[in-house]
């Protein structure tokens, strides 16, 4: 089975919060990261590529590869963006709306973020835009309406800011289930990325398209393991127990406690 690397960045800074400090990677290693991407001789393109592939058979690149970054740090639309333009790299962005929007509420804690504004200057140097809820919650433990809610707002919102419809999703800590997907569906979202911390493939599912997730120990080996189609699962394949056991524990705790951060 072909297998398509998708990798999931969120920060890319020195000094993050401590919170979010896992899931960050400096900006010399993010260079490094880059080089070796291009070096491997794949293709980057976009989220909607793949997403055109896995809806319609849409021709894709022998050896495609898809960037995507997470929530919206104050990074993105700067030096990182920057990385990938001078590369000539094209990317995916999915925007936490509430994160970067002044005044607005989410469930992330404080962190330097870019703000709604900004986000046409995303597309200038060539990044994909996609909506990543409002509050960043654990959409797979909402009740209907609030799940309706975190879906429908982001998106029209960033589409209020581009001028054009914004139709790629992404699942905060990928958390999804057949509800969500279909929610997703419902609301207009052609595509839905999650994690699965497993490469992706040409037969991969529009709504739970598998993810890599950098993580601060990740080194260019590893993005070279993942270039060269090895290192992890190729999806797709079904939930795991463990996974499934997981979701039922935190849907309990939802219902006592409230919403949770996805993270």
């Amino acid at each position: 089975m072909p297998r398509i690397p998708v990798l999931l960045y969120h920060a890319v800074m020195d000094d993050p919060p401590d919170w979010i400090a896992e899931f960050t990677v400096t900006p010399k290693e993010f260079g490094a990261q880059l080089d070796a991407i291009v070096a491997s001789g794949r293709t980057p393109v976009a989220i909607s590529a793949l997403s055109d592939h896995l809806a319609t058979g849409t021709e894709l690149p022998d050896r495609p590869v898809v960037l995507t970054f997470d929530d919206g740090f104050a990074d993105l639309p700067g030096p990182t963006a920057e990385a990938l333009a001078s590369r000539a790299l094209p990317a995916t962005a999915y925007l936490t709306t509430g994160a970067i929007t002044p005044g607005g509420r989410s469930l992330l804690p404080p962190a330097p973020m870019m703000t709604l504004a900004q986000t046409p200057r995303l597309e200038q140097y060539g990044l994909e835009v996609g909506a990543h809820t409002v509050t960043h919650p654990q959409l797979d433990t909402l009740p209907p309406s609030a799940l309706r809610r975190e879906l429908r707002e982001p998106k029209a919102v960033l589409e209020d800011v581009l001028g054009h419809e914004v139709t790629h999703l992404a699942y905060p800590h990928g958390y999804n289930s057949r509800s969500v997907r279909r929610a997703a569906l419902r609301e207009g979202y052609a595509s839905a990325a999650a994690v699965r911390h497993a490469l992706s493939s040409r037969t991969d599912e529009s709504y739970r398209i598998a993810r890599l997730i950098l993580r601060r120990g990740h080194t260019v080996a590893d993005v070279e393991t993942w270039m060269s189609g090895h290192g992890a699962p190729v999806a797709p394949f079904p939930d795991s127990p463990k996974t499934v056991g997981w979701r039922l524990y935190r849907r309990a705790r939802a219902a006592v406690k409230g919403p949770v951060f996805a993270g």
